[in-house]
C-alpha cells in the first residue's frame, strides 16, 4: 500500500527546529520544507527535469516570508508548467529574464532608439531640437519609467507646466514625438500598447499666428530701407538673397560656396539642411549672380557665402536679418521668414503656376509620383518665375511699383 503523506501545519512549521544536519518536513505532492542547521527554513518543490527524467529541486522562497499557503499555490503553478512539457527552472528564467528587459528598456531608453532612426528623417537642426526638448521636459521626470509603465496620466502631468505657461507650440510638438515613441515601443515588439495616443487632445491647440509681412506695393520701400541702412555688407546681402531665392533665414544665412554652380546658375542646397530632409535646387538669376560677385572678395576664401562677423569660419546667424529689418523700422511688420510670403503673394497676385510657387518654397508635396514630376519638370519654370521675380525687385529697389496687363508683361511704371 502506498505511503501517503500527511500534509503540514502551520504549528509544525513553526516548531521545527534545526538540528545537526539539514532535513527535509515533507507537505506532499514534492513539496518540502528545508530545514538547514544555520539559514533558517525553505521551501523546495523536487521534481523530474523533463527531456532528462533527473530529479532536481526549485526554490520556492524562505518561511516565514512565504507562507504554507503561498508555497502550496506557488508548487501548484510550477506542477502547471511541468505538465506542459516545461522545466520549471527554465521557465522562471525566462520570466526574470522578461521581466529585466522589461526594467532596462526605459522611456528615454526606447526614445533614444528612436531618435537614431529620426535623426536620419529630418534636418540636424530640427534633430536637435527634438533631442533638446525631451532632454529639457521629458526625460528628467519619465526617463527611467519602464516602457511598459508609462502612462497617459503620469505624461499628462509632466507636460502640463508647459501649457500652464502657454507654450502651447511645444506641447502639441512633444505630444506628437511621445506619441510616435511609443508607437515604435510598440512596432518592435517592447510595448504591447500605446496609452500616449490621444494624448495631444489633453491640451489646447496652440493659436495659429501669421508672421509679420509686408504687402506687395510695399517692395519699393523695404528696398529703399535696405539700401540707405548702415547695415553691414554681409546682413544686407543676405537679407536680398533671402528675398530673392524665398528660402528659409536659416538656409540662407548656411550657404556654402561649394553648394554654388555659377555655370549651372543653380544653388543645390543638401537635404541635411533643409526643414522637410530633402534637398532643394534654387535656380539663380542675373541679380543672384551679381550679388555673389559682390560676396566673392569678402568671403569667397572661405566656407560660408554669408560669414559671422565675430568667427568668420562660421555662417552668419540666422537672426541677423530680423535685427536688421527691426533697426530699418520694420520692427512688428515684418521678419525674415515673412519674405518668403511677400514673395508667394506677389508670384501668385501675378498668375504664375501655384505649384512652382509651392516648390520655389521648398514645401513638400504629399503626393510622391507628383512631386518627383514637380522636382523633375518645374526647375525650367521656377527659373523663369525666379528670373521675373528678381527683376521685379530690381525695379522696385528704383522706389517705383511696377504695375503688369498681365505675368511677365510691364505695362506701366507709376
Amino acid at each position: 500500500m502506498a505511503r501517503v503523506t500527511r500534509p503540514l501545519t502551520d504549528t509544525e512549521i513553526r516548531q521545527a527546529k534545526p538540528r545537526e544536519k539539514e532535513y527535509n518536513l515533507a507537505d506532499g505532492k514534492n513539496l518540502y520544507l528545508r530545514v538547514h542547521p544555520k539559514n533558517g527554513k525553505y521551501w523546495i518543490l523536487n521534481y523530474y527535469r523533463p527531456g532528462t527524467k533527473k530529479r532536481a529541486n526549485i526554490s520556492l522562497g524562505t518561511y516565514p516570508d512565504v507562507s504554507l499557503a503561498a508555497a502550496r499555490k506557488k508548487a501548484d503553478e510550477l506542477r502547471a508548467v511541468l505538465a506542459e512539457g516545461i522545466d520549471p527552472k527554465e521557465h522562471r528564467e525566462d520570466q526574470q529574464r522578461a521581466q529585466n528587459e522589461q526594467y532596462a528598456n526605459t522611456f528615454e531608453h526606447i526614445a533614444r532608439k528612436w531618435l537614431t532612426l529620426k535623426e536620419a528623417k529630418v534636418s540636424p537642426a530640427y534633430y536637435d531640437k527634438i533631442t533638446g526638448r525631451l532632454e529639457k521636459y521629458i526625460f528628467p521626470k519619465m526617463g527611467r519609467t519602464p516602457i511598459h509603465k508609462v502612462t497617459a496620466v503620469a505624461t499628462i502631468e509632466i507636460i502640463q507646466p508647459l501649457a500652464n505657461d502657454e507654450k502651447l507650440e511645444t506641447v502639441k510638438k512633444i505630444c506628437r514625438w511621445v506619441n510616435e515613441i511609443m508607437v515604435y515601443a510598440v512596432n518592435t515588439g517592447v510595448a504591447h500598447a500605446n496609452p500616449l495616443a490621444g494624448i495631444g487632445k489633453a491640451f489646447s491647440a496652440p493659436k495659429v499666428t501669421n508672421l509679420p509681412t509686408l504687402r506687395p506695393d510695399e517692395l519699393p520701400s523695404l528696398m529703399y530701407a535696405i539700401q540707405h541702412s548702415n547695415t553691414k555688407l554681409v546682413t544686407r546681402c543676405l537679407i536680398e538673397w533671402q528675398l530673392h531665392t524665398m528660402v528659409r533665414p536659416g538656409e540662407a544665412a548656411g550657404a556654402r560656396w561649394d553648394e554654388i554652380d555659377i555655370d549651372k546658375k543653380e544653388w543645390t542646397i543638401p537635404a541635411e539642411r533643409m526643414k522637410k530632409n530633402k534637398p532643394h535646387i534654387v535656380p539663380l538669376s542675373p541679380q543672384l549672380l551679381r550679388l555673389l560677385e559682390v560676396l566673392r572678395p569678402v568671403s569667397g576664401h572661405r566656407e560660408y557665402v554669408f560669414p559671422s562677423d565675430h568667427n568668420p569660419r562660421a555662417s552668419a546667424n540666422s537672426q541677423s536679418a530680423n535685427r536688421a529689418l527691426a533697426r530699418m523700422g520694420f520692427h512688428g511688420r515684418l521678419v525674415s521668414h515673412g519674405l518668403r510670403a511677400l514673395a508667394s503673394t506677389t508670384l501668385n497676385e501675378q498668375g504664375f503656376d501655384a505649384d512652382a510657387i509651392e516648390a520655389a518654397l521648398a514645401h513638400v508635396d504629399k503626393n510622391s509620383i507628383r512631386a518627383a514630376y514637380n522636382r523633375a519638370q518645374y526647375l525650367e519654370r521656377r527659373r523663369t518665375m525666379m528670373d521675373w521675380w528678381s527683376k521685379h525687385i530690381e525695379q522696385c529697389a528704383t522706389g517705383k511699383m511696377p504695375t503688369y496687363t498681365s505675368r511677365g508683361h510691364l505695362s506701366v511704371v507709376s
